[in-house]
């Protein structure tokens, strides 16, 4: 058996970044041993029985000596089954099985089947992003053609198994097919909540955090659902962001490739690992996953306190930092948060119908349980009262979706034409800038801060709210009417 060195090039992801590896393979005399060093987790160390397995399934001699596989650079952890095709190609290069010079300055990122063939791994459009990045053309497997399709200037190589390592297709990065249409519920279904309906179209529009306060039944939930169905499409680098979260979590990474905004509801006993990612290694949670999407929270307050406050800085960042003794990682999360609460325990407090028997120091705990700080954060708060039973019995008649999704398109537009982000996202000078306030609104506004006792944050919400509102209303400057109306939206407790 033919002895030597080989190094092939592949990535680690350390967040949503493919960071770059070499696997030095070194085939020397000596008892036969095989040897992965360079700080891997189990799923690496476990590749030595797949690629030994996997080289003598696909007709290649595994070599009868000592072999050591060095992951360099050292102190940088290494995770996953992705390093299976990369040892195996180094291996089979170090032997002299495949030529050395084949693959010299390639990457190369799959997992290995006991028969030789190679498999997705979760992160393949992060590995690709990262290959796009250092004009690295990169090996995998064959079935992530139509992901990796999705990034452009990629060079690709797709192999089916060992057996076609010397023979690679190349990915013709042509574009995502869509994906088949997908039936969204409409807002002509919701009967009234007129008010309601007009909180989410400004929403939808200025990427504003929303909560819906009600009894049971009320419709709270069926209103959340409709908003996803209200923003526009993905653009080209929404949808990269979007897709690379999923990828790194092993999601499917078409929807969001194909444009479909993310829409995560995740139950009210997610722990903070699970709603703001964490582990070992590292992965993104449920508002890194409703990144350039919607994160729908039912029954706010029934969410662990510590949990709701980890939301904050998210909100606000538009980032979530996690800092481990490894490092720090960083993921997305740009989210538009839709939260539906209770008024109180047993839901009842106001209800015309129905009364409430909670305590009062039961009401003041639950309420509480959200905290000023997160409430704070929340752009508009709408109650959502209990539907009269004759109108349930009515066939629908109120506006469809469409029609408000083009204004929310419409106001989206003026946004981007006048040079502004999306309004959510504006502040300080640019927001005052983009307000135009004259004498009158300045008075208007500087009553209203005083009277509802409102923070600064409280009242840089209140400005951004009746921009987006003036975009609606194609309006140039923000008028009183505006934030007359956004002032309407405040709500600072649940009661």
């Amino acid at each position: 058996m033919t002895r030597g060195q080989a190094v092939v090039g592949t990535t680690t992801l350390v967040g949503t970044e493919a960071v770059p590896v070499e696997v030095q393979v070194d085939v020397a005399g000596g008892l036969p041993a095989f040897a992965i060093v360079g700080l891997g987790d189990a799923a690496v160390l476990e590749a030595r029985e797949r690629v030994r397995t996997a080289i003598r399934s696909a007709g290649y001699r595994f070599p009868n000596s000592r072999v050591v596989v060095n992951l360099a650079p050292g102190p940088l952890r290494k995770h996953g089954t992705g390093f299976d095709l990369p040892i195996a190609a180094g291996v089979l290069a170090a032997t002299g099985q495949i030529s050395r010079d084949r693959y010299a300055g390639h990457r190369a990122v799959g997992e290995l089947a006991l028969d030789g063939g190679v498999r997705a791994i979760p992160g393949m459009l992060a590995h690709a992003l990262g290959a796009r990045r250092d004009d690295v053309p990169l090996i995998g497997p064959a079935s992530s053609v139509d992901v990796v399709n999705g990034v452009p200037e990629l060079k690709y190589l797709g192999v089916d198994s060992l057996q076609t390592l010397t023979s690679p297709g190349r990915s013709s990065n042509s574009k995502l097919s869509c994906l088949t249409a997908i039936s969204q519920p409409d807002l002509a279904e919701v009967v009234g909540h007129d008010t309601a309906k007009r909180a989410l179209e400004i929403a939808a529009a200025g990427g504003h955090h929303l909560l819906l306060i009600g009894p049971p039944g009320s419709g709270k939930t069926m209103l959340a659902r409709r908003l996803a169905p209200l923003l526009p499409p993905l653009q080209d680098e929404e949808r990269i962001d979007a897709a690379i979260v999923h990828s790194v979590a092993g999601l499917d990474e078409r929807p969001p490739l194909a444009g479909q905004r993310p829409f995560r509801a995740p139950h009210h006993s997610a722990s903070v690992v699970g709603l703001v990612g964490g582990g070992s290694p590292p992965r993104p949670g449920e508002i890194s996953l409703a990144h350039n999407g919607v994160l729908f929270l039912d029954e706010l307050p029934e969410f662990g306190p510590a949990t709701l406050q980890t939301l904050r800085q998210p909100m606000e960042d538009g980032w979530v930092v996690l800092v481990r003794a490894e490092g720090r990682v960083r993921f997305p999360s740009l989210f538009t948060l839709v939260a539906a609460a209770n008024p109180c325990p047993c839901g009842y407090l106001g209800d015309p119908v129905r009364t409430c028997k909670c305590p009062d120091v039961s009401i003041k705990r639950y309420q509480n349980r959200i905290g000023g700080p997160l409430m704070d954060r929340v752009d508009m708060a709408v109650t959502v009262e209990r539907i009269d039973p004759s109108l349930m019995v009515r066939m629908p008649d109120g506006e469809p979706s469409e029609p408000v999704r083009n204004r929310v398109a419409g106001a989206r537009e003026r946004s981007r034409a006048a040079g502004r982000p999306l309004t959510s996202a504006l502040s300080g000078s640019a927001l005052l800038n983009a307000c135009r306030l004259d004498a009158r609104s300045r008075q208007l506004l500087t009553m209203l801060g005083r009277e509802h006792h409102l923070s600064g944050r409280a009242m840089t919400r209140l400005m951004r709210v009746a921009r987006t509102i003036a975009d609606i209303e194609e309006a140039d400057r923000v008028a009183s009417p505006h934030l007359l109306e956004a002032i309407a939206f405040r709500k600072q407790d649940l009661s």
